[in-house]
């Protein structure tokens, strides 16, 4: 009898614990994603094991997301005709980040909430895929912790996805789904970085406590130990082109420094839809569209074929070639669709060509190159293995080349690699020209999404981090920018404001930033004696302050000594605005390239 009771006492134990054990169950299978394996785990998580929300929807379902607490989410089939599939791998400002590998309809998103996420690597920066959604800007601190046992602070700021800024994202889609229909709204979502302590492993993340911003996606971005930025140009906008159906691009550009291996980089910024690429190669330039050799093949992650997303980039694979310094390349890569539009980079100074019907990436003849263009559509930079990192330079049209010779490579930052290749004063770096005709510091002039016949670029602030902080082994920034700004009617304070921006972004990552003062344009249109006022207040400020690590009186190096609000005639192109190639020179010509290394 008494083994009886003591049987059934032990029966109803177990039903008991049983029945606990299936509510726990229960309940956790009610919770949020994140929620239920914050259970079973308190240490730091993958980001896609703590998704709490649900951003996208399809088009036929659109309450199955909820985005913004209000019903609103992004279209499935918007971000499928944009290539941002369902664990698709996106490189961004140098960043691979992956799309979260979800339908829709299910959890795909973290909202920021102090949680700790596991991530590895050594880099820069970190990317974070992010948008919020309390209607403007939303952000808070967080911390990054190492491997090694430490931390460090850092500040996350996420545009909203409705109202954020054009200029700044990475991509947009053309509809907002909601309960009572799509609307025909923009929906934008931002790559935004923030600095790393260098060196250091990476081992998990702390995300801040902001409700409203949504991240979608987190990863190290890497440095580029070994590699030197030998060229680069900005995507200024996104105009109509051709159209141009199975036709090769041959593009000439000019390297600043040289090495034994050679990798190309492609961007579709500004894009709606992705981007074929059949084929590419690379060839030393003889004459016009004919190679020195036959052209090298290069391959994209293993394959000669690629497919870029909206707003994404592609690197080709690295591969063996001398390349020269201070000389010219071709660059060829075959387009198998229709393009209407691309991204471009429109001042170009300098002659590339476009083939007949075909694939001819690999011609050692020009026999097929029948056409020529001035821009520099989609190929954004040629890096080079070796060397000592790169000087990256910001600007406007001065810095573009506008009025120098065309064909000639005599803008100014071509004149500076010229110098830094003939000199053993400072290392041997790369110079990249990230000059833009028409850009300004603090507004965008192409709105930042769309076909457009505006090429003047977005914003000095909204592209610095793809333009500068990005780039292959960038060491030193040089910022010459301003005189857009104020014929435009900025105030000083607003440029000023903008360069401190600039200078204080570039800092957190481990530049140095060097400062040109704005040259003279009296007789000028728009260089009215207000703007003047401007650009000297600008230029006064620029010369006192102790922001930048080294200041370039590219003014004092321009003006006529005689009347110092215009250029001095001999460097006059005859805009009054632009110096001709003997001032672009004189400009190269006055930087202490000691300046250029701290020494």
């Amino acid at each position: 009898m008494r083994r009886s009771v003591w049987g059934r006492a032990v029966v109803l134990t177990l039903l008991l614990s049983l029945l606990s054990l299936m509510s726990l169950m229960s309940l956790m299978s009610l919770l949020p994603v994140g929620a239920a394996a914050a259970v079973t785990d308190a240490g730091p998580l993958p980001l896609e094991r703590l998704f709490d929300n649900t951003a996208v929807s399809d088009d036929l379902w659109p309450t199955g997301a909820d985005f913004d607490g209000s019903g609103g989410s992004l279209s499935a089939q918007d971000l499928t005709a944009a290539g941002w599939t369902p664990g698709r791998a996106l490189t961004v400002q140098g960043a691979r980040l992956t799309w979260p590998r979800r339908a829709a309809g299910e959890p795909d998103n973290v909202r920021a909430d102090g949680q700790a996420v596991r991530v590895r690597g050594r880099g820069d920066a970190l990317a974070f895929l992010v948008a919020g959604t309390g209607g403007a800007d939303v952000g808070g601190t967080g911390t990054v912790r190492y491997a090694d046992g430490g931390s460090s602070p850092y500040r996350l700021t996420a545009p909203d996805w409705r109202t954020g800024p054009l200029g700044a994202l990475a991509v947009a889609l053309p509809h907002i789904n909601t309960p009572d229909g799509q609307l025909a709204l923009k929906a934008r979502l931002y790559v935004v970085t923030v600095p790393l302590v260098r060196g250091r492993e990476v081992a998990s993340v702390q995300l801040p406590e902001a409700d409203a911003l949504h991240v979608l996606a987190l990863s190290v971005r890497a440095s580029t130990p070994g590699w030197t930025g030998s060229w680069a140009a900005s995507s200024s906008g996104y105009p109509a082109v051709g159209p141009w159906t199975d036709r090769t691009l041959r593009l000439v550009v000019h390297t600043s420094a040289g090495g034994p291996r050679v990798r190309i980089r492609l961007d579709n910024t500004f894009a709606a839809t992705p981007v074929r690429i059949g084929s590419a190669t690379v060839a030393v330039q003889a004459a016009g569209a004919r190679p020195a050799a036959p052209p090298v093949p290069l391959a994209f992650r293993g394959a000669a074929r690629a497919e870029i997303p909206a707003g994404a980039q592609a690197f080709s694979d690295p591969v063996g070639f001398e390349v020269p310094a201070d000389a010219n390349l071709l660059v060829s890569f075959h387009l198998p669709g229709t393009v209407t539009a691309a991204p471009v980079h429109r001042l170009a100074v300098q002659r590339s060509y476009v083939s007949d019907p075909g694939d001819h990436t690999g011609d050692d003849s020009p026999e097929a190159y029948t056409s020529t263009i001035t821009s520099w559509p989609l190929l954004t930079g040629v890096d080079v293995g070796g060397g000592p990192g790169s000087v990256v330079i910001l600007g406007d049209s001065i810095t573009d080349g506008e009025k120098s010779t065309q064909d000639a490579n005599h803008r100014w930052p071509n004149v500076l690699a010229a110098r830094v290749l003939n000199q053993h004063v400072v290392p041997r770096y790369g110079v990249l020209n990230q000059g833009i005709s028409a850009n300004r510091v603090v507004s965008d002039r192409y709105p930042g999404d769309g076909v457009s016949t505006d090429t003047g670029g977005v914003s000095a602030l909204h592209r610095l981090d793809r333009d500068v902080l990005a780039q292959t082994s960038g060491r030193t920034a040089i910022v010459f920018q301003g005189v857009n700004d104020v014929r435009w009617g900025a105030s000083a304070d607003q440029v000023v404001a903008g360069l401190r921006e600039i200078a204080a972004r570039a800092h957190s990552r481990g530049l140095r930033v060097l400062a040109a003062t704005i040259g003279p344009c009296e007789g000028e249109s728009l260089c009215t004696a207000a703007a003047d006022t401007q650009r000297t207040a600008v230029n006064t400020w620029i010369r006192d302050n102790a922001e930048f690590d080294g200041t370039l009186d590219f003014d004092a190096v321009l003006r006529d000594p005689a009347h110092p609000a215009r250029l001095l005639p001999a460097y006059d192109s005859g805009d009054h605005l632009h110096p001709g190639d003997a001032g672009l020179a004189a400009l190269a010509d006055s930087v202490d390239l000691r300046l250029l290394a701290g020494a």
